[in-house]
């Protein structure tokens, strides 16, 4: 079993160009024969292409030269060398490629059989057969091959679903994912059990499913570079609205309320339009709280805003799971919920 791995640095180099080849036709009755150098043949290119089937850039770590085929030179006979063979990576969907030295973003592979050329192949060199003239009837000149190109890359992993999962650690998130999917997150009583992201598929009618992305959990000051859901944000980038989990139960390490407002404080200082995504609140552990007054609590302690968003449900006994799901569903295909 491969281990997640979200980046991964490469080099990557497409192959040289061919010479071209200088000749002159050596026949039988003509010892004069004209200039018959065949072309270089093109060095081959290095291309990228989406597999839905792959989940994880762990591979680059053992392979991190990707390297495509020179051209052959030109033969004699006017006979071009051989195109070098391309180089066919397969990689995750979700896939972002930055040159490693500006850090400038090339090009990111979202689509299944997506193919991209991160690096074209060097032209092969002409032989002398195209340098004859009316003058110069036997050319001695001859193009060598273009040389290849050379990138030093990062690549980066963005996991692609509808659906963010995000909370302090131990809010439950992975519970919650396991209940709603055929997941299998590693579920335990103690915080950071989740240290990968992992997806689940919630099937719907009409053939539709919804994926959902468990992330490991925020703590304060993640924006800063503490804890490890800061690490795996790049993930949600992408989701089409964010599921806050939040334990309102009395047994919680951090308030609810104040569980909420450090959540929505980080993705802020995180940025890339997290803050704008459509949300939606699961306060988690209610079979903690029988007569609902930590939840009431909680709905008393935040914005009528955000009250208005949080669904109640236990992701162990799946009370009002199967309500939050619909309101996602509703929620993910325009209508209000």
């Amino acid at each position: 079993m491969l281990m997640f791995v979200d980046t991964a640095t490469v080099l990557i180099r497409s192959g040289h160009g061919g010479s071209g080849c200088l000749s002159f036709r050596r026949e039988k009755y003509r010892p004069r024969g004209g200039p018959d150098g065949g072309d270089g043949g093109d060095g081959g290119s290095v291309i990228f292409v989406g597999d839905q089937s792959i989940n994880t850039l762990a591979h680059f770590r053992f392979s991190p030269r990707l390297l495509a085929q020179n051209g052959r030179p030109g033969k004699p006979y006017n006979c071009s060398g051989k195109k070098g063979k391309d180089l066919i990576v397969k990689v995750p969907l979700g896939t972002v490629v930055r040159n490693l030295e500006t850090g400038e973003m090339l090009f990111e592979i979202t689509e299944p059989g997506q193919a991209v050329v991160v690096a074209r192949g060097g032209s092969g060199g002409r032989g002398n057969q195209h340098f004859a003239t009316s003058t110069n009837r036997a050319p001695r000149h001859v193009e060598k091959g273009w040389p290849g190109v050379e990138v030093k890359a990062l690549l980066e992993l963005k996991v692609i679903a509808d659906v963010g999962l995000l909370g302090l650690p131990n809010a439950g998130k992975s519970s919650l994912l396991a209940a709603v999917s055929q997941a299998t997150p590693k579920i335990a009583d103690y915080p950071f059990t989740t240290r990968q992201p992992y997806l689940g598929v919630i099937p719907r009618a009409d053939q539709r499913s919804i994926v959902m992305a468990d992330i490991p959990g925020i703590i304060e000051g993640a924006a800063d570079g503490k804890g490890l859901g800061i690490q795996f944000l790049r993930h949600v980038e992408r989701t089409r609205l964010l599921l806050v989990v939040i334990d309102v139960s009395s047994f919680a390490d951090t308030p609810a309320a104040e569980a909420l407002r450090i959540v929505r404080r980080e993705i802020k200082k995180f940025g890339q339009g997290l803050s704008h995504k459509k949300m939606l609140i699961a306060a988690n552990k209610i079979d903690l709280d029988p007569d609902r007054h930590a939840f009431h609590y909680f709905l008393k302690q935040i914005k009528k805003a955000d009250a208005g968003l949080v669904y109640p449900i236990s992701a162990v006994t799946r009370e009002g799971v199967p309500a939050l799901i619909n309101a996602i569903d509703k929620r993910l295909h325009g209508g209000e919920v």
